[in-house]
Formats: C-alpha cells, sequence, structure tokens
C-alpha cells in the first residue's frame, strides 16, 4: 500500500477514480475533472491537498456544528474506545454512554420528549420514524392509518423510505417512493408565493395538508413530516402564518406531526432546535449531523411521552434497529459534543450575536445584480440567483449559474453549495464575526465573477 500522504494531488485522485463511488455525483464528469482532496481542518477552515485554506462554509454536510479539531471530542472517543469501544443494545442489554446521551437529550428537547430511539444516520431515523408511526397506530387499534404526507422538495434522507418521504424527484426511481407516502406543496414563497403576500402564502400552502387529509381519509392517514426550514432543497423558511395552520390541521385532525430537526437541530437557528424557534410541538423529533457535530455517525428519534407511553406499555417487541444502535462511542462523543455547545453557550452566541450579524451582512447582497432574495435564520441561509429580479425569473439552467458561482468562491477559498440556483451557507457555529466578514467578501467576488462571464 502506498503512504497516500506522500501522494501529490494528481496521484490520489487516481486512486480515488479507480477504487471510490462516490454519493450524489455525476462519476463520469468527476473522473474527467478529479475530485477535490481535503486533507486538514481546522476551526472554520479546512485544507485541500495543493494547501488552498478554505473557509467551510457548509459545515461539511451542515453538521460540524462546534467546528473541527476539538480535542475534546477526540480524547472521548478515545477514552470510550479503551472502555468499551462496541456493545449492541439489542436483547435487555444497554450501556453507560447510551444512558448518559440519552438523558442529555430529553433534557435539551422540548418536554414533552423524554425517550430516544437511536439510529446511525438522519437516513435511518426517518425509515424508523415510517415503521414507528404506522406501529403506534396499530397499537391504537387504528391499523388503516399508515399514510405519511411529507411535501414536494422535501429531503428526509437517500434510503428507500427516507427517499420515499423525500419530495425531490430526481430521486423518485426505481420504486421510490413506496407506497403510503403522499406529498403536499412546499411554503417556498419567493418561488411560488404569485401575487400574495408571505402570510397569505404560507396559510393558503398549510392548508393543502387539510385538503390531502380529507381526499385520503384521515382514518388512513399517519403522519404528517416537516423540516422547520428546508435545508437541501435551497433553506426555505416558511412564513409563521404556515407553522399556525400546521400546528391547527394536525391538531384538528390527531395526525402525529413529525418535525425533522436534522440540519436545524442543536443551535443552527439559535435555539437548541428549530421547533423551539417556531413554537412548533411535534410528537416526533428527528435528530442527526450535529448531534455528534459530524464526528461519529449517530441519529436518533425522541418520541413525545404519548407516543412513547403508547410504544412501551402497549407494544410488545419492536422488531426494529440496527448493529450500531447507540454505539458507545458515537454516543460518548454526542455527550461530549452537548456539553460543549450548552457550556460555552455556543447555541447562545448563535441566536444573540454570530446569527443576526451573519444574515445582516448577507442581506447586503440583496443589492447585487444576480441576488433575488437572501434569506435564512442564526447560521443557515440562501442567496437566490435570479435573471430578473422583478419578476424572480430563472436563468436557463444550461447556463448552471449556481455552478459557475459555487466554483468561483472554491477557487477562492469558500465552500458554498448550490441548490440550483440557491448558494447555500451553514458555516460552523464557532464562526466569528471577522470571518463572516471574510466570508462575504468571497461570496461578493464569486457574485461579481459569474455575472462578468453571463451572456449580457
Amino acid at each position: 500500500m502506498n503512504d497516500l500522504q506522500l501522494l501529490n494531488t494528481s496521484e490520489l485522485q487516481t486512486i480515488d477514480n479507480e477504487f471510490h463511488l462516490h454519493p450524489f455525483t455525476d462519476t463520469k464528469h468527476l473522473h474527467k475533472v478529479g475530485s477535490r482532496i481535503i486533507t486538514d481542518a481546522e476551526g472554520v477552515y479546512v485544507w485541500d491537498s495543493d494547501g488552498n485554506k478554505i473557509i467551510d462554509g457548509m459545515a461539511g454536510l451542515w453538521c460540524v456544528n462546534i467546528g473541527y479539531g476539538r480535542e475534546e471530542l477526540i480524547e472521548a472517543a478515545t477514552r470510550q474506545l479503551r472502555k468499551l469501544p462496541y456493545y449492541n443494545t439489542f436483547f435487555m442489554t444497554s450501556h453507560p454512554p447510551v444512558i448518559e446521551l440519552s438523558q442529555r437529550l430529553a433534557e435539551i428537547t422540548p418536554s414533552q420528549f423524554n425517550h430516544v430511539f437511536l439510529t446511525n444516520s438522519g437516513s435511518e431515523a426517518n425509515d424508523t420514524v415510517i415503521r414507528m408511526v404506522r406501529r403506534y397506530w396499530t397499537l391504537q387499534g387504528q391499523e388503516s392509518k399508515t399514510v405519511v404526507i411529507s411535501r414536494t422538495n422535501a429531503y428526509h434522507g437517500s434510503t428507500f423510505g427516507a427517499a420515499s418521504l423525500g419530495g425531490m424527484s430526481a430521486m423518485h426511481e426505481s420504486g421510490i417512493p413506496i407506497p403510503g407516502i403522499e406529498h403536499i406543496q412546499q411554503p417556498y414563497w419567493y418561488r411560488e408565493g404569485g401575487d400574495l403576500d408571505p402570510n397569505e402564502f404560507g396559510k393558503k400552502t398549510a392548508q393543502s395538508l387539510e385538503e390531502k387529509i380529507l381526499e385520503l381519509g384521515v382514518e388512513n392517514v399517519a403522519a404528517f413530516i416537516a423540516e422547520p426550514i428546508q435545508g437541501a432543497g435551497g433553506v426555505i423558511v416558511p412564513p409563521q402564518s404556515y407553522w399556525n395552520e400546521i400546528s391547527r390541521i394536525c391538531e384538528a385532525y390527531e395526525i402525529l406531526f413529525v418535525a425533522d430537526e436534522v440540519i436545524c437541530g442543536f443551535g443552527r437557528t439559535g435555539k437548541w432546535f428549530a421547533t423551539d424557534y417556531f413554537g412548533l410541538n411535534p410528537d416526533l423529533m428527528v435528530l442527526a449531523k450535529g448531534l455528534s457535530s459530524g464526528y461519529l455517525p449517530i441519529a436518533g428519534v425522541m418520541l413525545s411521552d404519548d407516543v412513547a407511553s403508547v410504544m412501551i406499555e402497549d407494544g410488545g417487541e419492536f422488531a426494529h434497529g440496527f448493529t450500531y444502535s447507540g454505539h458507545p462511542v458515537s454516543c460518548a462523543v454526542a455527550s461530549e459534543n452537548i456539553r460543549l455547545l450548552s457550556e460555552e453557550g455556543i447555541v447562545k452566541n448563535v441566536g444573540a450575536e454570530v446569527g443576526p450579524y451573519f444574515q445582516s451582512r448577507l442581506a447586503e447582497l440583496s443589492q447585487h445584480p444576480l441576488v433575488g432574495e437572501v434569506r435564512g435564520v442564526g447560521l443557515i441561509a440562501a442567496i437566490e440567483l435570479v435573471e430578473d429580479k422583478a419578476t424572480h425569473h430563472r436563468f436557463q439552467s444550461d447556463l448552471k449559474v449556481g455552478i459557475r458561482c459555487r466554483d468561483h468562491a472554491a477557487n477562492r477559498g469558500l465552500i458554498m453549495r448550490a441548490v440550483e440556483d440557491s448558494m447555500v451557507l451553514s458555516p460552523p457555529l464557532i464562526i466569528s464575526k471577522s470571518q463572516i466578514d471574510d466570508l462575504v467578501d468571497i461570496a461578493t467576488d464569486a457574485l461579481d465573477e459569474t455575472l462578468r462571464e453571463l451572456p449580457s
């Protein structure tokens, strides 16, 4: 085997092409251009194999909330590896790390949540949701309540069940979505609001849930699942009227509400959870990503006391789980991550200081000729690029404006994600105001260069 640390970028790319199949990637194109090789990271920065220092404006994949290089998390993992590197939580066994994490999660989540079912990823957690809500209603003697309603352009993961819950057509092939999954309109005011003001649009869009419930029959609907803010869909922030109406509908028809907090959780909005930010009252809450700040795979589903009591008292064996559910090392790291987020006041600082500063600096970009809208909450945002500001008209897709802007930013030292022509940002929560200034400067340069090369 080669010592890969001694190889140059081209050599690493060659080996990568030969052996590694990337997720969500046009592999043929990747083999032509070569992957960007990330070798080091510290704080809010990553370095590539050519020595370029880059602001990680996406915190990995929305997940490195606490930033890179935290020795406390490395030490927590090392201690646990020496003590108990693995044991399962099947067959009436447990261990101290999973017990500690479960207690910590009950302390920081909304008051109705005191039980957690642990998984390894958000996708697994959302697959778990499908089985859990259907089992809940079966135990209540309502076996027909099996349908889960989601939204178009939602993202809930990429396993069969999770991709079915998601509303992205590009993922709906080869038997996806599975039966029993329905989708309603997303609350994307800038793109779909027309002449309605945001609150009118929010209420009208929410009412599509009621229409769908009545169409399907309330006796057949198990749950409604939604991201408080649609992340991979382009950072879609619903108006408050939307959530007020959704809450009314779920309560009126006694439909379980599932909040997918995979992206929004653990301080991203300036609150521990976007559920707190919007004042929501979910029956189940899905957690991942920021749970361990991406240092190790771990995720879970929080169950309200009402749901948990049915599962516990009436359920018998819940024949579901994963080999690594509640992995002791992942649990130890997640507990330490939560401790640091709390004791260092990181979540509070996002809400009071860096989050408002981030949003105010990005809002300045709305004056740029390419920018139609800047939207976001806390340390999550999108800059939507349009051809015509007045009509919100998009560029032709073959111009690949978002991809151009993304690449210009990366070449200047900033990772942004292009969701079509929305430039998405979600930096580590520890980012400073001066680093935000650097981020905005690079984003501005990338926008300017993109504008220069577009046909007039």
